[in-house]
């Protein structure tokens, strides 16, 4: 079994331009991301998933310096993020593959790895994590799901893809749920906006580690520093009103169709 874990990297941000190449203490912070990722147990290979256009060389070439693999073909729709990670996952031989987006730099380690060992204990289709801060929760799924879904999809923009494979209907599904001081489901830790950036630097600034910084102490710093965590507290993550609309449409197209998709799951599941 080949498990990898791909990271989604994109330098089109216009809330924060160019927020993945930004520095934090020496380090880029794509390439905090990409060390992150080289502490998970069990996994093959890493790779780092742009696009071809001249914006995004830099993300190639800090694959390159840091010696992991990158993945920046043409897509049939840019905004297709199922396609993307499809295409690298089969690309790479993975029959499984962990993920995350480039700007979450504090994912939580120890979670992806309980994610790896769920993957080969059980074989999910599908594991999500709850209740971790927002930007510190990786997921892992099938490479199979993901061929499934984009046969199928009804949408071209996945840039949000939960819906359309997080369903219990078609998918064995896992959930694995933060306890302790990790179970901080309103607390966000992604680099979106200016006042995140500022957030993070304090953090790499002011917390002591000698590789990585650990989730945990990162909660505990700002737990007792309420002053920086509210420097983030104006920022709006995403509007709900869309997902939900967009989640009612999916939700409807799988229902009217899932004997269809459950035939064509069969044969790809199969092969």
């Amino acid at each position: 079994m080949k498990i990898g874990f791909l990271i989604t990297a994109r330098l089109k941000s216009k809330r924060l331009p160019l927020k993945l190449i930004k520095k934090i203490k020496g380090k880029t912070v794509i390439e905090w991301v990409i060390e992150r990722t080289k502490q998970i147990r069990g996994i093959s290979k890493i790779v780092l998933c742009t696009s071809p256009y001249l914006q995004d060389k830099p993300l190639v070439d800090i694959a390159r310096k840091n010696n992991i693999n990158c993945f920046s073909q043409k897509l049939k729709h840019e905004e297709d993020v199922i396609e993307l990670l499809l295409r690298a996952a089969k690309l790479f031989n993975l029959d499984y593959f962990l993920g995350i987006t480039g700007e979450n730099a504090l994912f939580s380690i120890d979670y992806s790895n309980k994610i790896v060992e769920q993957i080969k204990k059980d074989g999910p289709d599908f594991i999500k994590i709850e209740g971790l801060p927002f930007g510190a929760a990786t997921f892992g799924v099938k490479t199979k799901v993901f061929e499934l879904v984009y046969q199928v999809k009804p949408i071209t923009d996945t840039e949000i893809w939960g819906p359309l494979v997080d369903r219990t209907e078609l998918f064995k599904i896992q959930t694995i749920k933060a306890r302790g001081k990790l179970k901080r489901p309103k607390l966000a830790l992604s680099i979106d906006y200016k006042e995140d950036y500022q957030l993070f630097k304090k953090i790499y600034a002011n917390v002591p580690f000698k590789k990585l910084i650990k989730l945990s102490d990162a909660i505990d710093y700002l737990d007792k520093n309420p002053d920086v965590a509210k420097m983030v507290s104006n920022c709006k993550r995403f509007s709900l009103d869309p997902e939900i609309t967009k989640q009612k449409e999916i939700d409807k197209y799988y229902l009217k169709n899932l004997e269809k998709i459950k035939k064509i799951k069969s044969k790809i599941f199969k092969d």
